[in-house]
């Protein structure tokens, strides 16, 4: 789901937390050694959030947050943040030529570049994170 997430709303954070779940704690944060990705540039993007980038002349660039069950996309557009939510069980993260990382969720995607290796890093503990906490399948069982 894509919300525009720049001011307090209560009732935004309870979307935010019932999907993806609360932000970890600061214990936790230092012992998964972040929970943020550095700057990634935006490539490319679904329709939706495109019409929303090329508002501004400004770089095309968001940056990713790991959250219990899911995680958060957030860039800015106009002076106004948006996040795309995105659960694990929703989550598609698919590895492109050319240090290229594409993330999907239902008809929305963003493609980034991750050329440095703190972002190769990122999505590697993403992925590892995201397979840890992901639901038991039937396949599983």
């Amino acid at each position: 789901m894509l919300l525009n997430v720049s001011y307090s709303d209560k009732n935004i954070t309870k979307k935010i937390d019932e999907a993806v779940g609360k932000p970890f704690p600061i214990r936790e944060r230092f012992a998964m050694g972040g929970i943020g990705s550095p700057k990634l540039h935006i490539t490319e993007a679904s329709i939706d959030i495109y019409n929303l980038l090329i508002l501004d002349n400004n770089l095309n660039t968001c940056n990713i947050e790991i959250r219990p069950k899911g995680i958060i996309v957030r860039f800015r557009s106009l002076l106004e943040t948006y996040g795309l939510i995105i659960p694990y069980y929703k989550l598609n993260v698919y590895k492109g030529d050319m240090a290229i990382h594409s993330i999907y969720i239902d008809h929305y995607f963003i493609k980034v570049k991750s050329d440095t290796k703190a972002a190769q890093k990122f999505f590697r503990k993403l992925l590892d994170h995201r397979a840890d906490n992901l639901p038991t399948t039937i396949e599983d069982l």
